[in-house]
Parts: C-alpha cells; sequence; structure tokens
C-alpha cells in the first residue's frame, strides 16, 4: 500500500493518502519523461565522438568514478574510490569521516572544474530527487531493459557530457529537453528502489555544472569498452576455430566488462609526468654519443591534417614490410656485401605514412603459454624454414598451425635439456639468478629464449632478415623478446658491459676473421665477469675446417684475456660447446706481449652505438668501486628494485640525485600501473604478451608489470638521456632507436605500445604522421596505445586514431596533461600506395 511507504520530503511520514497519491502521480509522469529522454539520447550523443564507426559500433560512455581525484595531494586519495564501493555497496560515493566539504564534493563530480565551488541544496531539488527516488521500484520493472544496456554508464555518472545538472532536472522533464542528465541521481533511484529504504541522497546537487561552464572545464572522455558489433565483425577474421570461439571470446568479453579504476596518479606523483627538457642529469644522449649518427630530421612539424587519408603500402615484402631492411634502392647500389650490408638498416629518405597490409586470413594471435608451441599459419604464412628445419624441430606445419617442438640445430631433443646442459657445465651461471638478461645471437625461432622463461631469464634474441625465412618474425608472434639485426660493419644498438651471458649455438657468424672484430663487438657488449657459451661444430668436430677455425679462435679468445671454463659434450644432441669468461680486471691486459686485439683509445666511447662503425679494439674493464661494471650486480629479482650502486653521484633525468629520482619514478610508475594501466584503461592484461614501452628511462613501467606474464622491450631514444644501462642492470631489456625510423622488427609484433611524452618532443624533429605509420605497423590488430603527453598532442593523435579507425577507449585531460587510450581495429584502406625504395 501506499500508505506504508515513507515520503522524504520533509523526514516525516505522509500526512493523508490524498498527497501522497498526488506525488506519486506527479513524479510518475516525470519518471516517464526521464525514461523517454534517456532512451532517445544516450546512444546518439556517444556516436558524435566516434563519427567513423556510427554503422560498426554500439557505443556508450563511461566515466570512472574517481577521475576528479588524480591528482589530490591528500594521503590515501587513491584508495577512496574503493572504500566508497565497499561501503555503499554500489559504487556510489559516500562521505568519508575526516574528509571535507570539498573531498566529498569531488567524490561525487565526474569532472570538476578547478574553480567550480560546492553549492547549498535546494528544497526543490531534494523534492525532485526524494519524489524520484519514492517511485523508483514502481519503475523498475518498466525500465527494467533500458537500465540493462547503460546501467554501467549512469552508475558512473554520464549525461550527455558525463556531467550532472539537476538543477535544470524538473524544466528537462516537462519539456523533454535536457544538455545534461545526472547521472548521480540515476543511481540514486536505482540504489533505493533496490533497498527499498526511500532514503535521501542530494550527491547530484553537489555535482550540477552548467555548460557554459564545461568550456573551460578538464577535459574526459571514456568510450565504451563494450564495442560488441566490432569484436563480432572482427571475430569472423579470427574466431573461425572451435577454441577461438569458446575460449579466447570469453576473455575478450572479460576485457570489455573490465571496470574503470584509477586513471592518473595522484598529485604528489604528478612531478613526474613530464620528463625535464633542460635537465639530462650526467647523462648525455646517443645522438652525442655516436658520432657517425645519421644527421637528424630537423623539418618542424606542419600543420598535420586531421583528416589524413590512409593508403595501403605496396611494396615487394607485402604484409612483411620492414622499411629500414627493405629499401632496395640503395640496396642495389651497395659497393659489397662481404660483411653483410645489405642487412643492415639503410632508412628511405622519407619514411612512408602508408599502412602495411595484413596477410590473408589474419587471426588474433594465440596467448601465450600456448603460443610458444603453436601459432596460426596464415599469420605468418611462411614454409620455408620448416621444409629446411624441420627435422632438427625448429618448426612444423600442423594443420592450420605452425608448431615449435622446442628443438633446435643444436638441441634437437629440446631446450629444456639443452639448458641443463649448459647450467650443469658450468653451475655459476645460475639460470634466474645470476644470469637475468642474455643475447642469443643468430637465435633462430628464439626457442632458447623462449623457454628460459620459466627459469626467469630474458633473453635478447636476433637474427638477420635473410633467407632463413621470418625466423624472427615466428618468435615474436610466439611471444618471444626478438629484434631484427645483424652482425655486420655497425656496432649492436646496446650499451657497453650489460648482457651476463652471450649465447652462440651455430649462429653462423664467422668470429675469428679480420682481427676478431665481431667477437670483440660481444665483449663491448658483454658484462665483466659474464660468460660466453659457443656451442658449435669446431668444439666437437674434427673435420679440417672446423679445426682450422678452432685454433683461430683459441689464440684471438687467449689474446683477449677470455678464459675458457669448460669444454664439455652433450651427448644426447651428440653437441658440443665452449664456455668463456671475460676478465673482471686489467692485469691480464697489462701482461700480454702483443697489444693484439689493441686496447680502444680513451677517447672511443664504448656506450656510443646508434650507427658507429665497428673496431677491432677492446676497452679496459672498469676496476673503480664507483664505476658501473666493476661489482655484478645483485641476484634476480633483488636488482630490480635496488638502485644501482654506481649512481651515487650523479643527477637524475627529473633533476634530483640520481639514486632519489630512481626511487621517486619507479614508485610512481607502481602507482600509474596499479591504480591505473590494470584496470582503469580497458587492458585485459592476460592477454597481452608482447609490450614496448618507447621512451623508457629508468625502466620504472615495465618493473611495475613484473608480476605479469608479460616482458617489456624498453626503448630509449637516441634524443633522450642514455639511460638504457641503468635498465640492464635492473634486469630488464632494452635497445636504443631513433623514432624518426622504423623500428627492426617485423608487422603487427606488439600487443601493447606505451609511450610518455615521447609525440611531443619527436614531432619537433619529424612529422608526427610518419611516427603513427609506424606505431600502426608494429601494433597487432586489437593491440592497445596508451599516450601519456600534453593536451595539444593527446588532441591530435585522436583526430589521427579517428582516421585510421581505431576503438578510442579512453582520453583524460587535466592542467595540460592527458592520457590517451586507443584500440588498433583491423581495418585497412583499400587504395594502395607503391613504395619505390622498397621494390625489387
Amino acid at each position: 500500500m501506499a500508505m506504508g511507504k515513507y515520503s522524504r520530503v520533509d523526514g516525516r511520514k505522509s500526512s493523508s493518502y490524498c498527497s501522497t497519491a498526488t506525488i506519486v502521480v506527479f513524479v510518475a509522469f516525470c519518471l516517464v519523461g526521464i525514461w523517454m529522454f534517456m532512451s532517445s539520447s544516450v546512444v546518439p550523443v556517444q556516436n558524435s565522438e566516434l563519427s567513423s564507426q556510427e554503422t560498426r559500433n554500439e557505443v556508450k560512455q563511461t566515466v570512472p568514478k574517481s577521475v576528479s581525484k588524480q591528482f589530490d595531494d591528500t594521503s590515501g586519495d587513491l584508495d577512496l574510490p574503493k572504500d566508497a564501493t565497499r561501503e555503499d555497496g554500489i559504487g556510489m560515493p559516500s562521505k568519508e569521516s575526516g574528509n571535507t566539504d570539498e573531498d566529498n564534493s569531488t567524490e561525487n563530480l565526474v569532472v570538476e572544474s578547478n574553480n567550480e565551488t560546492k553549492e547549498s541544496q535546494n528544497s526543490a531539488e531534494e523534492n525532485k530527487e526524494e519524489n524520484h527516488a519514492n517511485e523508483s521500484f514502481d519503475e523498475k520493472s518498466e525500465s527494467e531493459n533500458e537500465q540493462k544496456t547503460v546501467d554501467e554508464d549512469d552508475r558512473n555518472g554520464n549525461g550527455k557530457d558525463g556531467e550532472t545538472n539537476s538543477r535544470e532536472g524538473d524544466s528537462n522533464v516537462e519539456t523533454g529537453e535536457a544538455e545534461n542528465e545526472s547521472g548521480e541521481m540515476n543511481k540514486n533511484v536505482q540504489a533505493e528502489s533496490e533497498e527499498s529504504s526511500g532514503e535521501n541522497r542530494s550527491e547530484s546537487a553537489e555535482g550540477e555544472k552548467n555548460y557554459e561552464e564545461e568550456a573551460s572545464a578538464d577535459k574526459i572522455k571514456h568510450v565504451d569498452k563494450e564495442a560488441i558489433l566490432t569484436e563480432e565483425k572482427n571475430d569472423k577474421n579470427q574466431d573461425e576455430h572451435s577454441e577461438k570461439s569458446s575460449v579466447e571470446n570469453g576473455v575478450e568479453n572479460e576485457e570489455n566488462n573490465q571496470p574503470s579504476n584509477e586513471i592518473l596518479p595522484a598529485g604528489a606523483q604528478s612531478e613526474i609526468l613530464i620528463e625535464s627538457t633542460t635537465q639530462n642529469g650526467t647523462w648525455s644522449t646517443q645522438a652525442e654519443e655516436s658520432q657517425n649518427e645519421k644527421k637528424s630530421q630537423q623539418s618542424s612539424i606542419s600543420s598535420e591534417n586531421n583528416g589524413h587519408h590512409w593508403k595501403l603500402c605496396k611494396s615487394t615484402a607485402g604484409p612483411d614490410h620492414i622499411p629500414c631492411l627493405d629499401n632496395w634502392q640503395v640496396i642495389r647500389k651497395l659497393s659489397s656485401t662481404k660483411h653483410y650490408e645489405h642487412r643492415e638498416r639503410h632508412c628511405p629518405e622519407e619514411a612512408p605514412t602508408c599502412l602495411v597490409p595484413l596477410p590473408e586470413g589474419y587471426k588474433r594471435s594465440i596467448k601465450w603459454p600456448k603460443s610458444r608451441d603453436k601459432i596460426w599459419y596464415y599469420n605468418v604464412p611462411h614454409t620455408k624454414l620448416a621444409e629446411v628445419k624441420g627435422h632438427q624441430n625448429w618448426v612444423k606445419i600442423t594443420g592450420e598451425y605452425l608448431t615449435f617442438p622446442g628443438g633446435g640445430t643444436q638441441f634437437k631433443n629440446g631446450a629444456h635439456h639443452y639448458i641443463d646442459f649448459v647450467q650443469d657445465s658450468v653451475p655459476e651461471i645460475a639460470w634466474g639468478k645470476r644470469s637475468r638478461v642474455i643475447l642469443d645471437v643468430g637465435c633462430g625461432v628464439a626457442s632458447f629464449g623462449g623457454y628460459l622463461f620459466e627459469r626467469d631469464v630474458l633473453a635478447m634474441s636476433f637474427a638477420p632478415k635473410d633467407e632463413h625465412e621470418a625466423q624472427v618474425q615466428f618468435a615474436l608472434e610466439r611471444g618471444i623478446p626478438a629484434i631484427l639485426s645483424v652482425m655486420g660493419t655497425k656496432r649492436l644498438p646496446f650499451p657497453s658491459s650489460v648482457f651476463d651471458l652471450v649465447h652462440c649455438a651455430r649462429c653462423r657468424v664467422p668470429w675469428h676473421i679480420e682481427g676478431g672484430k665481431l667477437l670483440l663487438e660481444l665483449n663491448r657488449v658483454l658484462r665483466p665477469g659474464g660468460y660466453f657459451v659457443w656451442s658449435a661444430t669446431p668444439v666437437y668436430q674434427k673435420l679440417p675446417e672446423d679445426v682450422g677455425i678452432w685454433q683461430e679462435m683459441s689464440l684471438l679468445t687467449k689474446s683477449m684475456c677470455w678464459d675458457l671454463v669448460v669444454i664439455k659434450k652433450d651427448r644426447l644432441n651428440t653437441v658440443g660447446a665452449a664456455i668463456y669468461r671475460k676478465p673482471t680486471s686489467n692485469e691480464c691486459y697489462n701482461k700480454r706481449s702483443k697489444n693484439v686485439p689493441p686496447l680502444c683509445e680513451e677517447s672511443d666511447d664504448p656506450n656510443a652505438a646508434w650507427n658507429v662503425p665497428l673496431q677491432a679494439c677492446m676497452h679496459k674493464v672498469p676496476v673503480e668501486s664507483t664505476e658501473r661494471g666493476s661489482l655484478w650486480p645483485a641476484e634476480w629479482p633483488e636488482r630490480l628494485e635496488q638502485p644501482p650502486y654506481w649512481l651515487n653521484s650523479q643527477v637524475g633525468v627529473y633533476g634530483k640525485a640520481a639514486q632519489e629520482d630512481f626511487t621517486a619514478d619507479y614508485n610512481h610508475w607502481k602507482t600509474v600501473v596499479s591504480q591505473s594501466y590494470l584496470n582503469g584503461v580497458g587492458i585485459n592484461w592476460s592477454s597481452v604478451r608482447n609490450v614496448m614501452d618507447m621512451k623508457a628511462v629508468y625502466g620504472g613501467f615495465a618493473a611495475a608489470l613484473k608480476d605479469l606474464k608479460v616482458w617489456v622491450m624498453n626503448v630509449v631514444p637516441i634524443d633522450s638521456p642514455d639511460t638504457l644501462p641503468i635498465i640492464y642492470e635492473r634486469g630488464l631489456l632494452g635497445i636504443h632507436h631513433d623514432w624518426c625510423e622504423s623500428f627492426n622488427t617485423y608487422p603487427r609484433t606488439y600487443d601493447v605500445l606505451h609511450a610518455d611524452h615521447l609525440f611531443s618532443s619527436i614531432r619537433k624533429r619529424c612529422k608526427l604522421v610518419t611516427v603513427i605509420a609506424e606505431v600502426d605497423r608494429i601494433l597487432r590488430p586489437e593491440g592497445k596505445l596508451i599516450v601519456r603527453d600534453n593536451a595539444e598532442t593527446i588532441s591530435e593523435l585522436e583526430s589521427m586514431a579517428k582516421s585510421l579507425q581505431w576503438e578510442i577507449r579512453m582520453i583524460y585531460s587535466k592542467d595540460n596533461e592527458g592520457l590517451f587510450c586507443v584500440r588498433k581495429t583491423f581495418w585497412r584502406p583499400t587504395e594502395e600506395e607503391p613504395i619505390k625504395s622498397a621494390i625489387v
């Protein structure tokens, strides 16, 4: 009965049945009006956000509950949204003890202007809200279906623009016109109807904001993660197999329904969001270190065409196009290929702005760890390796899969046994403890590195783009770290003394020729006291050629002061390995009767690694206790969190003492990852394997992901402070690169790309559109790009993303700083653009 209900208009029971009935009828009309307004306006508002996908996506808006809290300096603010959810039961903001009125107002706002003040509530607003609450139960059955589709958005406070405007509520209901509908009011209606408490809540009045104020307020957009129609369309390309339809669709639904929590860290951490452009600390940049670096492109960024017309790259390599490795105009003109010059980087004068096509039949990549053992054939449709290396268990064709039995030229019976064989030969190697980051030369399909993951070892595997068709592409599709590179005429793109161990299993590198120039390059990147594992026929075969190579290698390694620790045979695989150790002092160098190979000049910087020619010389071993390389790092995992001992006297990138900078950076990224990235940007991390940090500093972002089954390629741009040695000291992988050029990887090889203030800095040297084209090339379909940058750059990237028909998951900006997350789709243009330099 109506008499049994409570009306909270004045906090007392209704005085009469008549008055209550009058109110009920009035409010019923109001609710019907609201329901009609909501059902007709929610979706069209969102379609304006993603006009390029109007016909494909059913788009809604979702705004995190606590976005306005992100920059508060109050201790513990990051946990408030979670506590509020637990207290109210439905995720409504609730008043915490000890909070000021301003704090509570912040919780209830979706987006709060810095100049906005908390306004008093008037009786008319209370009347409207309370009357809505009284009749919500009656209306619930009528609007149940609509609430199922928009309920999540309503709970997060979304109206037309995600803002409340309860002041205009009455007139909106009566006229059927409204600019903003109060999301908090809708939450109150639902909560009170379910609990049948009739309790009055007036938070919506605190969150009201006029449309005019919105123009100067902080900007936030959060596009819904339930783009169901797009998912179903994409599944036609990738989920035809029963395994995909039953398992991976469920994973994707889990991702789409993932709640949004924190976006940006609290204000206490915001000081580290913007890297100082004037404080590089005591680190020089790779551009400064590498004297023979290519001249940087100095053209200033022109006004980008936001409606960019994308075309499909037409090249000989087709879906496998790599601009800096497929420049046939330059390759044909090389005077010699004796030193593998044709396998080195030769970037076109103008970076391409077209998009690489997809292979026919391409599907969403298989998840790790299953991907280690099998991948979709049509994702990397190459058969040559299976034909010539199948008997060595590299790779086999099995129906619609390419399968990887785990073998290799030197370990036909599987990598597990071979890995044990290496450690049994030298127990001090201690996989996953002392030996954490290693270099695998001529890696093949990288099964050695793939099976080392379970030993807590990260292997940087590399091989050239050569007749061993797509070997590195196989590795990356499997979820194993790998790059395209060659031991040729230039230094590898790594600092000196960073790898704990270097491995070569029949890697086809002539170490002994030309004064040992190539082996001396390994000496440069190998940590003092590190091991070189050489498993090759000269170690265990007695053919004349093998005997001659062994003799030359013996003389060379002795003159380099490498200690031959052991020669051991693997009887199961009928192979053998010689394991050497690099010296930890200069004593042996000083005792040599001949200075051959010679020591490098004092002026030669061993850390210069970008386009620097190889030299047949050795750098002295650092011996001072404050020098990097004089001591071995702590064992894994302790080395991940400990500031390197050699940072004591240096100034950090952000202007503080280096060790303090290091710790602040790590704490910052732990906060960002735990409070924002893991739950707040719509990424299902269980489906992520290959991650790239496009502008790493200390490796804090990668370190914060340590508990996930992912690996991170930390890229230190050549015009950034050269902090890559710190990243390796922590037990992480990384590489130098110039983002005005293409990266040495195949297309579609990374699940997540992360860029912290990269684009605003790189646009000073090259066109932003070329960098975005490279991002599209590297990123897998349905892969995610996370960008933190200034608001102007974010706005420009948003426009480009729309032109690429990417799904914009979320855009957030405050105080000219922004966060941007998008998902690449399967869309490809139809019009082709021939790349003259890439056509044979």
